[in-house]
């Protein structure tokens, strides 16, 4: 790094240095190519730039913009890596023939060990060419494994630490929770260690045996070892593992690895939305307001949770208002005289106002209602969204539908269950204090200083 001189007299004077460098120091931050991935991600880079840091974000071309918008400099994946997840279709042609699980396997095959070679390209051209002193990669960022590998090696002393955020639900096997993805509520007791035990060998063994077989594939021929560890389990490689979100929307783990900090909660600014809605006053009436969407990306066919709510509410005394995440509001068809519509709405300014989040489930938008103090309706059956829906009803803070595609009914009957029982609201608003007592910029700018003086220290002693 930039304040360990290499001929300096003794390695006391190198230390100091280092020290002094780290006030002003150098960051690449990397993100996969997807909005929910590269969002917190901009917001930390934003963040560090006000603290006078140099930043580069390693990420998709789509998001160059957004990354110069927030004052640091791009750089652009390439090959597969280099996706658009607007079309995400493109990218998984299989995806519609997998269901459960096995879409998850499918999901984690292609958009993230598949890139792994082309991302460690990237990274490796980044740090010849940026010299960063550390390195902060968002949760399923794999293009940096080889570099663990090197590390764990011990051929990797030169490399500038390695710091993963998490912006998914956080990924660890336990034996006090269930394997990722399946979205089972914790067991207590003996017998829940014991289930989950079982399930974790046959995800491992079984069900995820070709992912692991993948990965370890990419990494041979890259010149690396076997991963030491389960393919989903790369939080335990990191340095430091900063999970995103209070440590109370997380079933706790009596076995979770001491590398793991909660640092609460990055709340991205709000895509611009434009002028406020001539029907914006409505939200300040009466009436209960219950906020819809299927997000950014899973919104092709909005049948699946949008279409169903509406219909469910119709009849009822609440403000039904919907985001399309970007469709066209006409998409929507006819709307039930209670409810409107709009294909962006300033989430700052909506979730204030709101008494019910029907959700996808996305771990973004559920943390973005929970720091507002929002109990949520839950409904996710795809990527990682099973696993938000769990922590939703594992936490007290609203309903988990457990289906992606609910019907009328059953999204009546759980808007009902959280507008008639407080204790949903008063779970939520609990969470929201709870985020509120993070300093969630100043943790991480923290920990990155501490893994950079760390490296700096033992530079120094072998030296």
């Amino acid at each position: 790094m930039p304040g360990v001189h290499r001929h300096a007299p003794d390695a006391s004077a190198r230390f100091a240095a280092s020290v002094e460098e780290i006030h002003m120091s150098n960051y690449l931050l990397c993100s996969n190519p997807i909005q929910g991935h590269v969002s917190p991600m901009i917001a930390i880079a934003h963040d560090l730039v006000s603290r006078g840091h140099t930043v580069t974000v390693l990420t998709g071309t789509r998001f160059r913009s957004a990354v110069e918008a927030a004052g640091a400099t791009h750089r652009s994946l390439g090959g597969v890596a280099d996706y658009d997840d607007r079309v995400m279709q493109e990218h998984l042609p299989d995806r519609d023939r997998h269901h459960g699980i096995a879409k998850l396997q499918y999901d984690v095959q292609t958009i993230f060990v598949k890139t792994v070679p082309d991302q460690f390209a990237a990274v490796e051209a980044a740090i010849d060419e940026c010299a960063p002193d550390a390195i902060l990669v968002e949760t399923a960022f794999a293009g940096v494994l080889p570099l663990l590998l090197d590390r764990q090696g011990g051929v990797g002393a030169d490399l500038p630490p390695i710091i993963a955020v998490g912006v998914l639900p956080f990924s660890q096997s336990s034996t006090d929770v269930a394997p990722y993805g399946l979205g089972l509520l914790p067991k207590p007791g003996a017998l829940g260690r014991v289930r989950n035990r079982v399930l974790n060998v046959l995800v491992q063994r079984v069900m995820f045996r070709s992912t692991q077989k993948l990965a370890n594939d990419l990494l041979h021929e890259l010149g690396r070892p076997s991963l030491p560890s389960f393919v989903l389990d790369l939080s335990r490689l990191h340095e430091r593992f900063l999970q995103l979100g209070p440590s109370d929307f997380e079933p706790p783990r009596r076995d979770l690895s001491e590398n793991v900090r909660f640092v609460g909660t990055v709340l991205p600014p709000a895509p611009a939305a434009g002028p406020l809605p001539e029907w914006w006053h409505e939200l300040d009436g009466s009436r209960p307001v219950v906020h819809v969407t299927q997000g950014t990306i899973d919104n092709k066919d909005l049948d699946r949770l949008i279409r169903p709510t509406l219909d469910a509410l119709a009849d009822h005394d609440v403000l039904v208002v919907v985001s399309t995440g970007g469709c066209p509001v006409a998409d929507l068809g006819e709307l039930p005289a209670n409810a409107r519509a709009a294909e962006f709405l300033p989430y700052d300014q909506l979730m204030p106002k709101t008494d019910v989040f029907v959700t996808n489930a996305g771990y973004g938008g559920t943390q973005y209602a929970l720091s507002h103090g929002v109990p949520l309706v839950a409904a996710g059956d795809t990527e990682d969204k099973p696993e938000v829906s769990m922590r939703v009803e594992w936490s007290g803070v609203g309903v988990n539908l457990r289906t992606g595609t609910p019907t009328a009914e059953a999204v009546r009957d759980a808007v009902g269950r959280v507008l008639a029982d407080p204790a949903f609201t008063a779970r939520a608003r609990g969470l929201a204090d709870a985020i509120a007592q993070y300093d969630t910029f100043g943790l991480i700018e923290a920990e990155l200083e501490a893994a950079m003086l760390a490296h700096a220290s033992r530079r120094a002693a072998v030296a």
